[in-house]
């Protein structure tokens, strides 16, 4: 996930729909309190009327957990590349 602040409004849709909290309400912008817990679902992203954060769809937890659930695996097996543990952005931080 990408957030280039500079173009952000402040319209607050980012932490309005952000299920994780990685954005609060700031003065000017949006602030990224929370990148650590973005599970690059992109629904910051689909919801910014400029397009101030970008998400690579297809990576990211959100992505791995989907993928594993369809696919009938667990999350010790998951393919997650945002750099966790082991390759695995599921488990402990």
């Amino acid at each position: 996930m990408k957030y280039n602040a500079a173009r952000c409004i402040n319209c607050n849709m980012c932490s309005t729909v952000c299920p994780q909290g990685v954005f609060v309400p700031g003065k000017e912008a949006a602030i990224l309190a929370a990148p650590a817990s973005c599970m690059e679902c992109g629904a910051c992203a689909l919801n910014c009327p400029v397009q101030a954060i970008e998400v690579q769809s297809g990576e990211g937890c959100a992505h791995a957990m989907i993928s594993a659930a369809l696919r009938g695996k667990d999350m010790e097996t998951a393919e997650c590349n945002c750099g966790g543990p082991d390759g695995s952005c599921c488990g402990d931080r």
